[in-house]
């Protein structure tokens, strides 16, 4: 049976949301594959994940983003989501100090328990909190150099450097995907293939939107 328009795709890229609980992994997540915000949006319990196909270099490629729940409790449950991801972001609140401490941790559990060639990019979230800025980007930026991580602040509130933080991991998977596969001369199996597919067209990626409008 010929698969449907929206499961066409080149590529299925399994990313994974990491940080301390409240830092914006869900609105983050919301904001690049439905393009909301919701400013009420409760603790995830468990795991949750959402998909959005897009074009990287001229490839399909469907990114299959996990939210990975940021409280201690679950955190027995995720160490197994972190199995077959290809990239991770790694996230930080910019107004909280102690999220930014908590990256290391995070950073050993990622490496305890994923691939070793696994894409990580650390992102400082919440930008649009300007006066409440507690830490520094200079810091951030030479942590993540040190560590061999990509950096990049955004807002998922006001939608900035969202879009360009997920193209940027993406296009680094891509890259060494085709390394892989050229070396090899052998195509890269597709991923396994579940949950609902969310497109997010031209015209719906333009559009801010909140989801807790009445």
């Amino acid at each position: 049976m010929a698969r449907r328009p929206d499961e066409e795709y080149d590529y299925l890229f399994k990313t994974v949301l990491i940080g301390d609980s409240g830092v914006g992994k869900s609105n983050l997540l919301s904001r690049f594959t439905r393009n909301e915000f919701c400013l009420e949006s409760k603790s995830t319990i468990g795991v949750e994940f959402a998909t959005r196909t897009l074009q990287v270099e001229g490839r399909t490629v469907k990114a299959q983003i996990w939210d990975t729940a940021g409280q201690e409790r679950y955190r027995a449950i995720t160490s197994a989501y972190y199995r077959g991801a290809l990239g991770a972001l790694l996230v930080y609140d910019v107004t909280k100090p102690t999220t930014f401490e908590n990256v290391s941790r995070w950073l050993k559990e990622l490496r305890d328990h994923a691939d070793a060639n696994i894409v990580i990019m650390l992102i400082g979230n919440k930008t649009d909190l300007k006066h409440l800025q507690a830490v520094a980007t200079e810091d951030a930026q030479s942590y993540a150099e040190k560590e061999g991580l990509s950096f990049i602040e955004t807002s998922a509130l006001e939608a900035t450097n969202v879009e360009k933080a997920f193209q940027t991991i993406l296009s680094e998977i891509y890259r060494i995907i085709s390394k892989k596969s050229l070396s090899s001369d052998e195509p890269t199996p597709a991923s396994i293939k579940e949950g609902k597919t969310i497109v997010v067209g031209e015209s719906e990626a333009n559009t801010k939107k909140a989801c807790c409008s009445s």
